[in-house]
């Protein structure tokens, strides 16, 4: 099979449900990684306590995702997710994307999770499991809900990054 040429605005935008269920597929998939991860951590340093160290954790974890989602990006524009729901991540103008500009990508999608996580902060409830699960669905969806108003219905960090996700089809070859 053979790739089909990236024509600026000739690739379609897949809907946002299929961006939500690969999204969703990221998130299994991502809970292998970072589980693997966190075992390199643990063994590496001698942790023995999750809650010595957590910060330098999360820090490496934050790095890991960083390489994960940079890496894929800049070469293939494709995780696995996005090849097995036919997803590409390109420019605006139809071109491979860069490291940097993958790699700020991966910065400004934190915007999914960030008003969430500020409110339940703010709130007070962050020990509260139910409440911080909820402000997170919640958030989450609100923000998916914004590509609606996007007039390419693109997210709304791809539009700060002048990223776009398209449909990606191979074509098999004759």
């Amino acid at each position: 099979m053979t790739e089909q040429p990236a024509v600026p605005g000739a690739l379609p935008t897949p809907g946002l449900l299929r961006r939500l269920a690969c999204m969703l597929y990221e998130g299994v998939l991502l809970f292998g990684v970072l589980f693997f991860a966190g075992l390199v951590f643990g063994v590496g340093t001698g942790q023995r306590n999750a809650m010595v160290g957590q910060h330098a954790l999360q820090a490496f974890l934050f790095v890991v995702l960083a390489v994960y989602f940079a890496g894929f990006w800049s070469s293939t524009g494709q995780t696995l997710p996005m090849q097995t729901w036919h997803i590409r991540l390109l420019t605006k103008d139809g071109a491979r994307v860069t490291r940097l500009r993958a790699f700020m990508r991966y910065l400004c999608a934190y915007l999914w999770f960030v008003p969430a996580l500020l409110t339940v902060w703010l709130s007070g409830l962050s020990s509260h499991a139910g409440a911080l699960t909820a402000a997170l669905v919640a958030g989450v969806l609100a923000y998916a809900a914004l590509a609606l108003l996007h007039p390419q219905r693109q997210f709304w960090h791809d539009a700060v990054c002048g990223t776009r996700l398209v449909t990606w089809l191979p074509r098999r070859a004759a």
